[in-house]
């Protein structure tokens, strides 16, 4: 079967999801991936569908319409001062169809961040979710090796690690070390590439505003996805200079243009 691609909210980051929802239809998309877990930055929509009917019952028809899938919702991020019931944001996001969420561990207190997932994880249980752990490097918990250790401390089964191309780049996880682990540890990919000759102090815009295209960057994208199971995969791949030039669906197009044509070498 062929790799299933869905559209995540940073790759064109500020928008609304009906008009996400539309913009993956456009570009070709099987699944789209929405930010229905507000993180009350000022600059993007804030989306909590259990206090806000209506837009759940918009995004369920829009998602019918355009015979689109809901892949993942996002994003859970273990902090002190954030809630730890979110039953109500992964009751909405199941009755949309997504099996999946994203989280990130936003406190150093590493005893905190594990009985925290073993909450979290209990909950989305409940709803049929898996629980995908992700180390960002702007986050607290920036390595492949730290989210191993907090997947085994925690012992959900619908905790998973996920992989993101340009954080497992910069954090220097090679193939082997994938291999040498149960692939049923990890969850979902998030494609993107990071960029040439990349200077470490440009690490936080190019999070946020300039990842590359896949096969355009520095990465060892094949050799990678060669070793992870074929889980779903997301392109998460914000690039303002791109969307400035070839708008919202001609980004999105690109975005997946560029990822079937990785795959293509990856699966030979």
């Amino acid at each position: 079967m062929a790799t299933q691609f869905s559209l995540a909210y940073l790759t064109i980051p500020g928008i609304d999801p009906v008009d996400q929802i539309k913009v993956a239809r456009d570009a070709g998309y099987d699944y789209v991936s929405l930010r229905t877990i507000p993180m009350g930055l000022c600059d993007e929509p804030q989306v909590c569908l259990e206090d806000n009917p209506q837009l759940f019952r918009t995004i369920r028809q829009t998602l019918q319409d355009c015979q689109m899938k809901l892949l993942d919702i996002e994003l859970v991020r273990i902090r002190e001062d954030l809630p730890s019931d979110y039953r109500g944001a992964f009751e909405k996001g199941a009755e949309l169809g997504a099996t999946q969420v994203l989280s990130s561990v936003w406190t150093k207190d590493r005893s905190f961040a594990v009985d925290r997932y073993g909450t979290i994880c209990e909950q989305a249980a409940q709803y049929g979710l898996t629980v995908n752990l992700e180390f960002a490097i702007l986050s607290d918990l920036t390595t492949f090796q730290d989210a191993i250790a907090v997947q085994d401390q925690v012992k959900a089964p619908n905790l998973k690690i996920l992989m993101d191309m340009i954080y497992v780049h910069w954090s220097k996880v090679t193939p082997q070390e994938i291999q040498a682990l149960n692939p049923e540890r990890f969850g979902l990919i998030h494609l993107c590439d990071s960029p040439k000759n990349l200077d470490v102090s440009q690490i936080v815009q190019v999070v946020r505003e300039g990842r590359a295209y896949c096969g355009e960057g520095d990465a060892d994208l094949k050799g990678l996805l060669k070793v992870l199971p074929p889980n779903p995969c997301s392109i998460e791949l914000p690039n303002t200079k791109r969307i400035s030039e070839l708008g919202p669906v001609g980004h999105a197009a690109r975005c997946l243009e560029t990822a079937k044509a990785l795959f293509a070498d990856v699966r030979v």
